[in-house]
């Protein structure tokens, strides 16, 4: 089988339980580290699955390497090649998509409930649920692609999934691990105290209260919308 790709733009955003969750399907992958300065390929030919991970930069920002991973997601959707994007790699399927990426009218940072659309697609990714508690960290927000279905929101989100046949975008992070929270907790301290008074933001303490059973929960979640997107990887 080809294996999948995944793109990683910050050195603590990496696959997380995505990445656990391959290894356990036995399905080959391969990381990519953007911010290491790693080459993009020329196309998705060689991959069964493109997966883009988080990020601290915005998807408007001028960086040389967007322009080049926006034409790898056109070139995924011609080729069939299942997409599936993590927060700022939700943002760049919809920017590559032609819709708008733009700010937030909050910065969501911690654990926080999002509810599934009342829809028979939303129930395919996500089971019975109704509502989940996802991890946020982010400050903007995509449009929804044309032909998308929405999927999630949350109370300062409205737009926190979609799907699109084969294709799944996040706003949210479902790929969280124990280690990844607190991480992300420390590298973005400075954040967390210029948000204070922000009620869409927790604080470390608040994050990390009863990690290890949310962290837990989440994986449940995102395990099974993991399960429904490999059933559409190139052979």
């Amino acid at each position: 089988m080809k294996p999948v790709v995944i793109f990683r733009h910050a050195r603590t955003e990496g696959p997380g339980y995505l990445g656990t969750f391959l290894t356990a399907k036995r399905i080959p992958w391969q990381l990519i580290c953007i911010d290491q300065g790693e080459a993009l390929p020329e196309s998705t030919e060689a991959y069964s699955g493109m997966v883009l991970m988080g990020g601290p930069m915005s998807v408007n920002d001028d960086l040389p390497w967007i322009q080049p991973l926006l034409a790898l997601i056109r070139d995924a959707m011609q080729r069939d090649t299942p997409l599936l994007g993590h927060c700022l790699g939700g943002q760049l399927i919809s920017k590559a998509l032609g819709a708008t990426v733009s700010g937030n009218p909050v910065k969501e940072i911690g654990w926080g409930e999002v509810k599934l659309t009342p829809s028979d697609e939303a129930h395919k990714w996500f089971g019975n649920l109704e509502r989940f508690d996802a991890f946020h960290w982010h400050g903007e927000t995509f449009a929804l692609p044309q032909g998308a279905e929405h999927l999630l929101s949350s109370r300062y989100c409205q737009n926190q999934a979609y799907s699109i046949g084969k294709h799944l975008a996040f706003q949210c992070h479902v790929e969280m691990t124990v280690d990844m929270v607190k991480d992300w907790s420390e590298a973005g301290a400075d954040e967390l105290k210029a948000e204070v008074g922000n009620p869409a933001v927790q604080t470390a303490v608040e994050m990390q209260r009863n990690l290890q059973q949310r962290v837990a929960r989440l994986n449940e979640v995102s395990h099974f919308a993991y399960e429904r997107w490999i059933l559409g990887l190139r052979t």
